[in-house]
């Protein structure tokens, strides 16, 4: 089973990484990540060199590390969290993310875009954040850090 939360009313105009990985108890070192589809903007060199190909692939503290060096503004974005014994070339078979235009974030039941991964954090056009993830104590995790936040499900289900 897939869990979700949506995050719309606290964190205005961009996702703050920072945060999430403080609401999911930095859970995100246990993952390697694939983050695609995504408009960022950090001012450091060496970071800003990191995010300019098509993907990233990095490890759970390399992505805390650069988090930690400078929180800069997601608007888009998708990051997927992968158990570490799974290699990049397995998960390149599938197609890479997609942030804008994705409409399964809008339906139940809830699914990841990729198949392999065990959670995604999505900055969505800057205005809000979703996470899913087939561990629910992650997603209560980030609603408890974020009370304004919601279950994805209920959000869904209003529409």
């Amino acid at each position: 089973m897939i869990y979700g939360a949506i995050e719309e009313k606290s964190e205005k105009f961009y996702t703050h990484l920072k945060k999430v990985f403080d609401s999911i108890e930095n859970k995100q070192t246990e993952y390697n990540w694939l983050i695609a589809d995504y408009e960022c903007y950090p001012t450091n060199p060496k970071v800003e060199a990191v995010f300019n190909k098509e993907y990233c692939w990095l490890s759970g503290q390399e992505l805390t590390d650069i988090v930690n060096t400078e929180d800069f503004q997601w608007i888009w974005g998708v990051l997927s969290g992968f158990d570490k014994s799974i290699p990049l070339s397995e998960i390149l078979r599938y197609d890479l993310p997609y942030a804008d235009g994705y409409g399964g974030f809008w339906k139940l039941p809830l699914t990841m875009q990729h198949p392999l991964a065990e959670i995604e954090i999505v900055p969505w056009d800057g205005s809000l954040t979703l996470i899913l993830s087939r561990n629910k104590d992650i997603v209560d995790d980030f609603r408890k850090y974020f009370p304004q936040s919601e279950k994805l499900e209920d959000y869904n289900s209003r529409f």
